[in-house]
C-alpha cells in the first residue's frame, strides 16, 4: 500500500497519459503492477481513435478507463484552460490517493490541478522534453521553451517525486530549479521493455536497416534518409525501412516529402506500425538518429530482440548504446557520420551478431520493465 495510509484500505491510483494507446504500449506493465499491489487503478487519456480498443483491454485487466479532454499540442490558452478544467473534474470524480502523469500537458496541467485541489500525492514522469527543448534556435522555439519552462515550474511545484528517464533531463530540471530538492528526483531506465513480449529473434542475412519513429524532423528522419541515399550508391543491396505515422508537431514531415523519398528508392515507407515485432524481425540493424529523447522505447525493443543499434550521442539516446559494443553513437544532425556507421556494419557483417548479443544483455540487465516498475513503485511508497 502507499506509505502513510492504512494498509487495510485499497489505495486509488490515477494514471494520466497524453495518448490512449500509450496506456497499453508504454504503461501496461506498470498499471498491472499497481493492480497486483492491491491498488484500485484508474487510467485516463483523450478519447482518441484508439480509446475504445484501449478501454476494452484495460477492462480485461480490471482497470477502469476514463476519457478526458486534453489538448495534445500547441499553447492555445483557451484549449489549455479547457484541459485544466477537465483534469480537475477527473480528479474530483476519481478522488485518487496518488496521481501519476506523463507527457507534457498531463504533467503540467495535472500538477496544477492536483495542487489546487490538495491532498493528492502527485508523481509526474518526465518521459521526454519534446519540441521546445530539442536542439534548435529561432525566436519561436526560444519563446516556447520559456513558456514551457514556466509551466513545468508551476506543474511540478506540488510533486512528491519527479521521475526522470535520463540523467540529462534530470540535471536540466535541477539546474533550472524545476525540482525543488534533489531528493525529490528519481531516475529510472526509460519505460522499460517487456522481455517476454519482445523476445530475441534471429538476425536475417539480408542487410536491412530499420527506423521507427513519428515523422518529425527532430527524430532525425531526414538524416536517416540522406544516409540511406548515400549508402545505397555503394551498397545497392542494402534496404532501408522507415516506419511511423505523420505528426502534427511543428517539425512534422509531410506526406509529399515521404512520397518523394519512396519514389527515388531511398527508403521503403511502412506507415504506422502496430505491432512492431514482425517489422523488427525483418531488420538486421536498428537506427534512431533523434535529437533528444526521454529514453527511446523503440530502441529498447530492438535491443531486446537482439539488434545492434545506431543512435545519436544525445540526451536519452546515448544511454542505450555503449559505443563499439552494442552499436554506434553518432553526432546529432550528422548524416555523413550516420552513413559511416551504417557502412561499418556492411563492411563487417559479423559485427551484427556480437553487438546484437550485447544489446540483449544490456536490455536484460538495465531495461527489464519489471525492474523499472519496481523502482517507480518504490518511489511511490508501494
Amino acid at each position: 500500500m502507499i506509505s502513510g495510509r492504512s494498509s487495510s484500505v485499497s489505495q486509488r491510483v490515477l494514471v494520466l497519459g497524453g495518448v490512449s494507446r500509450s496506456l497499453i504500449n508504454f504503461r501496461g506493465p506498470m498499471l498491472q503492477s499497481l493492480k497486483a499491489a492491491g491498488c484500485v487503478v484508474v487510467a485516463a487519456a483523450p478519447n482518441d481513435e484508439a480509446a475504445a480498443e484501449v478501454a476494452a483491454t484495460l477492462e480485461g485487466w480490471g482497470i477502469q478507463f476514463r476519457p478526458v479532454e486534453l489538448a495534445r499540442g500547441g499553447t492555445n490558452p483557451i484549449s489549455d484552460w479547457v484541459t485544466l478544467g477537465a483534469i480537475k473534474t477527473l480528479l474530483r470524480e476519481v478522488k485518487p490517493d496518488a496521481f501519476v502523469a506523463y507527457t507534457v500537458k498531463p504533467v503540467v496541467y495535472g500538477g496544477i490541478a492536483a495542487r489546487a485541489l490538495g491532498r493528492i500525492r502527485f508523481f509526474p514522469m518526465i518521459t521526454g522534453l519534446g519540441y521546445a527543448f530539442t536542439e534548435g534556435f529561432g525566436f519561436k522555439r526560444a519563446f516556447l521553451r520559456k513558456v514551457v519552462t514556466e509551466l513545468y515550474r508551476r506543474g511540478l511545484r506540488g510533486a512528491e517525486k519527479v521521475i526522470f528517464q535520463n540523467p540529462d533531463d534530470q540535471a536540466l530540471f535541477e539546474e533550472l530549479g524545476l525540482v525543488r530538492d534533489p531528493r525529490q528526483s528519481v531516475r529510472v531506465y526509460g519505460s522499460g521493455v517487456d522481455l517476454e513480449e519482445f523476445p530475441q529473434q534471429p538476425l536475417p542475412e539480408e542487410p536491412v536497416f530499420l527506423m521507427l519513429a513519428r515523422l518529425i524532423a527532430d527524430k532525425g528522419v531526414r538524416e536517416y534518409v540522406e544516409a540511406a541515399r548515400q549508402v545505397r550508391r555503394r551498397y545497392p543491396q542494402a534496404r532501408f525501412l522507415l516506419g511511423g505515422g505523420l505528426d502534427p508537431n511543428p517539425a512534422g514531415i509531410g506526406q509529399a516529402e515521404v512520397d518523394g523519398w519512396v519514389a527515388e528508392g531511398a527508403v521503403e515507407y511502412l506507415g504506422s506500425v502496430h505491432p512492431v515485432q514482425p517489422v523488427l524481425a525483418q531488420c538486421r540493424y536498428f537506427v534512431l538518429p533523434s535529437y533528444r529523447e526521454g529514453t527511446p522505447r523503440c530502441v529498447l525493443e530492438a535491443m531486446a530482440t537482439g539488434r545492434p543499434v545506431i543512435t545519436t550521442d544525445a540526451p536519452g539516446c546515448r544511454e542505450t548504446v555503449v559505443d563499439g559494443e552494442n552499436g554506434y553513437l553518432v553526432p546529432v544532425k550528422d548524416a555523413k557520420a550516420l552513413q559511416a556507421a551504417m557502412e561499418k556494419f556492411l563492411e563487417q557483417p559479423e559485427l551484427a551478431e556480437t553487438m546484437g548479443r550485447k544489446s540483449l544483455e544490456l536490455a536484460r540487465e538495465k531495461y527489464d520493465v519489471h525492474k523499472v516498475n519496481a523502482t517507480i513503485m518504490e518511489a511511490m511508497g508501494l
